[in-house]
C-alpha cells in the first residue's frame, strides 16, 4: 500500500523489545510473524521516542514520532503487544501532575534521558489497561485489605516456627498498616532479610502460596516477594481485562496481552527487577488503600465490537483513549488518529476510497478521524481517542 501525506491508512511496524522477562519469540508467537530467536517482551505501536513505530516506505514521515513533529498533533496513547514469560517489576505510574513535575525536576538536575537511574522519561501520565490474549494471564494489582494480609502472615508465621515475621506484622497492624508494612519491607535490612527468608521457607510446598515460591526462584531474597503477599493476585481468561490507573501498584507475572496506555514510559519500580529501583519516589505516587475490583468489563457496541473504555484516572480527568475488539464486519467511528492490529484472522479497513488490508500480525495507522468500514473475521484491535 503506497502512502502520501493525505492518505488515511498507513502500514506501520516495529521490532519487539528484548527485555529479559519476555518469552523466546513471544511476540512472533502471538502475531504469527517471524521470530528473532531471543526474548520478545513488547511490541510498541505509537509515537513514543523510546521505540516509535516505523511507517511503510514512501510516507513523508519515517516514524510516528516524525508524524507528530510534522503534523503538530499528539497521539494520546501507546499500544503494545506484551508477552511475559516471567514476572515484571513491582511498579506504579504517576498522575499527569506528578509526571510533569518529575520530568521537569530531573531535567533541571541534568539527569540524562537515557540514564538508567532516570525515573521520568517524559512529562506524561501512564494509566493503562491490559486485555488477556490467552487464558491464564497472571498479575498482581492493588493492595489487599490488611485483615486478609495479616491472616496469611499469621498462617505462615505459624509454619515458620520463628518470630522473624513479627516486626512486619507489627507494622501492618498499625493505623496506616498498608503504608507502614510496605515501607518497612522496602527499607531493607537484616530484619527484612530474615522475614523474607522465613516467608519463603514457610510457603514451600503450600499451593496457596505457590507464587511466593515462584518469585523466590527468580529473585531470591527480594523484599518484593513479601510485597506480593500484600497484593491481589488475579488470573485472567482470554478477553478479560484490568484497568490500572495512576498510583496503582502492580506487576504482570506471565501471559500475553494487548495493552493500551498513556503515551508514556514513566515507570517507578520497587522490586522484582534488575532495573533501577526508587522506593522513595514509588511510595510518593502510590495509593495506599485496599484496591477495589480492577477488572474492566467491556461494553458491547454491536454484535462484532466490544469497547474497553477505562474509568477516569486519579486526576479526575477522562482517560483519552479506548480499545475496540472487533471479531467481524462492522462500521467504526474513529474519533481521531488510531492504530489497528490483527492478532487472529484477517481484516480490511475502508473509508472514502482509502483501504488497507490487515492480515494477522500486520498493523495500520489511521491518520485522522473517519467513519471506517471493517470487513473480515478473527480478532482486530483498534486503539483510538476516547
Amino acid at each position: 500500500m503506497s502512502a502520501h501525506k493525505n492518505e488515511l491508512f498507513v502500514q506501520i511496524g516495529n521490532e519487539p523489545r528484548d527485555y529479559a522477562w519476555g518469552r523466546v519469540d513471544g511476540v512472533a508467537g502471538v502475531l504469527g510473524t517471524a521470530g528473532t530467536g531471543g526474548p520478545e517482551a513488547e511490541l510498541w505501536l505509537g509515537a513514543h521516542p523510546g521505540s516509535p513505530a516505523r511507517t511503510a516506505d514512501g510516507t513523508p514521515w519515517p516514524t510516528l514520532l516524525d508524524w507528530e513533529r510534522q503534523s503538530g498533533a499528539k497521539l494520546p496513547f501507546l499500544l503494545k503487544i506484551l508477552v511475559s514469560g516471567g514476572p515484571l517489576s513491582l511498579q506504579a505510574h504517576p498522575t499527569p501532575a506528578q509526571a510533569e513535575a518529575g520530568f521537569a525536576d530531573e531535567n533541571l538536575r541534568g539527569v540524562p534521558l537515557t540514564a538508567a537511574h532516570r525515573n521520568y522519561k517524559d512529562p506524561y501520565a501512564k494509566p493503562e489497561l491490559i486485555v488477556a490474549l490467552e487464558d491464564g494471564f497472571e498479575a498482581l494489582c492493588g493492595f489487599r485489605p490488611v485483615a486478609e494480609i495479616l491472616a496469611d502472615v499469621d498462617a505462615l508465621a505459624a509454619r515458620a516456627g520463628s518470630d522473624s515475621l513479627a516486626p512486619w506484622r507489627e507494622e501492618l497492624s498499625g493505623p496506616d498498616g498498608l503504608r507502614a508494612g510496605f515501607s518497612w519491607l522496602l527499607a531493607g535490612g537484616a530484619g527484612v532479610d530474615l522475614a523474607v527468608a522465613a516467608l519463603v521457607a514457610a510457603a514451600s510446598g503450600d499451593e496457596r502460596f505457590e507464587l511466593l515460591t515462584r518469585l523466590a526462584e527468580t529473585y531470591p531474597g527480594d523484599p518484593g516477594i513479601a510485597v506480593a503477599l500484600m497484593l491481589r493476585h488475579v488470573t485472567l481468561a482470554a478477553g478479560e481485562s484490568l484497568w490500572l490507573p495512576a498510583g496503582n501498584i502492580h506487576a504482570y507475572l506471565r501471559g500475553a496481552g494487548v495493552e493500551l496506555m498513556g503515551p508514556s514510559d514513566n515507570v517507578l519500580r520497587g522490586g522484582l527487577t534488575p532495573k533501577h529501583v526508587d522506593t522513595a519516589e514509588l511510595q510518593r505516587v502510590l495509593t495506599f488503600t485496599a484496591s477495589e475490583d480492577d477488572h474492566l468489563v467491556p461494553v458491547a457496541v454491536d454484535e462484532n465490537v466490544q469497547s474497553y473504555r477505562p474509568r477516569i484516572h486519579a486526576s479526575g480527568a477522562d482517560v483519552p483513549f479506548e480499545l475496540l475488539a472487533i471479531t467481524g464486519d462492522a462500521t467504526i467511528a474513529l474519533a481521531g488518529p488510531s492504530i489497528a492490529i490483527t492478532t487472529d484472522g484477517s481484516f480490511m479497513l475502508s473509508s472514502d476510497g482509502a483501504a488497507a488490508d490487515i492480515p494477522r500480525g500486520a498493523a495500520v495507522f489511521a491518520t485522522r478521524a473517519a467513519d471506517v468500514q471493517v470487513a473480515g473475521s478473527g480478532r482486530l484491535w483498534i486503539a483510538t481517542a476516547g
